[in-house]
């Protein structure tokens, strides 16, 4: 599966744009505030739903219009597939609203079409999965437990049914309108999913770990780099998760809600004992991103045989010579890959026949080679 082409109709500074990918490596290149970050949010939001940089769709509609679209072009060995994506307030609407389809059908969500390519971005803006809060990282390792075994994203959503209903039970139950007797067949059914998910964030952890110490070492980062998954229980089976719940149910009452589960846990990037999210540079930060998320493409195009599309937003900047060669032959080796770069001198092979490459002005796309 490989993106062919992305088509924008007011998305962000673009009232009307299209750009064409190569099969392996294609370099936007144009000075800052021309639009290259914008180019690579549309190819995302088209092929998963939702943008990289904003929760607020709004940001995306082009100021002065009403509405957005992102259409996405796949070619899947000699098949057509097409993905649409919209957002804004069309002729007799109430409300803004976001519509998606995949080859003409209507879908509720993108991340389910068999069709959609898988997709790895790498932008400034997602340093926080490295010193944010531990709700995004517990977010993305679900995301890639779901790229690696797709069945399994099922677990997810159970666990926050489940949780979800016991929460609501512990605020009926801490207003008197409910029993505690009534906790603990919800108890029994949280914990068999909170084992599952745990479960499957550990073997997933557990795949990425070699792969991530190698790519940060080669990118330069000193010291030994590991993933650590954290999570809160102990138990190893229903009966003492279900025991653990009813040993912190005083301080669920309190709180009125559940404070224990894996709704909780952590993945903890770590260099020589800490964690970087306190005790890392910038730097460093963004070379333990940039790993784990080049660990978890040799994953996916090991496990799935599929090599997710890449888009990285100013990632050889600050990287030496010597690790931009690196960087560039990997992303060339295998599957699509789209770095921008305000200096084509900064992506080594960039001058290449085997590269495409896009030149952005302004509110336009050049595209100046196409590589098949």
């Amino acid at each position: 599966m490989r993106v062919v082409s992305v088509e924008m109709r007011d998305f962000r500074t673009y009232a009307r744009a299209e750009a064409r990918l190569g099969d392996g490596l294609t370099v936007v290149h144009g000075p800052n505030g021309a639009g290259k970050s914008n180019l690579l949010e549309a190819l995302y939001f088209g092929c998963t739903g939702r943008s990289p940089r904003t929760r607020n769709e709004r940001e995306l509609v082009r100021f002065g219009a009403g509405a957005t679209r992102v259409a996405v072009r796949l070619l899947d060995g000699e098949r057509r597939h097409d993905l649409t994506v919209g957002y804004g307030t069309v002729p007799g609407a109430t409300r803004a609203e976001r519509r998606m389809t995949a080859d003409g059908a209507p879908v509720e969500r993108l991340l389910d079409v068999s069709t959609r390519p898988l997709v790895s971005v790498f932008l400034p803006d997602r340093l926080e999965l490295v010193k944010g809060p531990p709700g995004l990282r517990r977010a993305h390792l679900d995301q890639v437990v779901a790229a690696v075994w797709p069945a399994r994203a099922q677990t997810r959503r159970e666990y926050a049914r489940v949780l979800a209903q016991r929460n609501a039970l512990l605020a009926r139950i801490r207003s008197g309108r409910a029993s505690q007797s009534t906790l603990a067949a919800w108890d029994g059914e949280l914990a068999r999913h909170a084992l599952e998910l745990t479960a499957h964030r550990a073997e997933v952890v557990a795949l990425l770990a070699e792969p991530f110490a190698q790519r940060a070492s080669e990118l330069g980062c000193s010291g030994q780099a590991t993933l650590e998954y954290r999570p809160r229980s102990r138990a190893s089976d229903v009966e003492e998760f279900a025991a653990e719940l009813r040993e912190r149910l005083p301080q669920d009452l309190e709180r009125g809600f559940s404070g224990h589960g894996p709704h909780r846990d952590e993945l903890a990037i770590v260099r020589e004992g800490r964690e970087l999210r306190v005790y890392g540079s910038q730097g460093e930060q963004r070379l333990a991103l940039l790993a784990l998320l080049l660990a978890e493409r040799a994953v996916l195009a090991r496990e799935r045989r599929r090599t997710p599309l890449m888009l990285l937003d100013d990632v050889m900047s600050e990287l030496d010579g010597e690790r931009r060669e690196l960087l560039a032959r990997e992303l060339s080796t295998d599957g699509q890959s789209v770095i921008a770069t305000t200096d084509l001198a900064h992506v080594p092979g960039a001058a290449d026949s085997s590269v495409t490459r896009l030149r952005i002005s302004p509110g336009a796309i050049l595209q100046e080679a196409i590589a098949a």
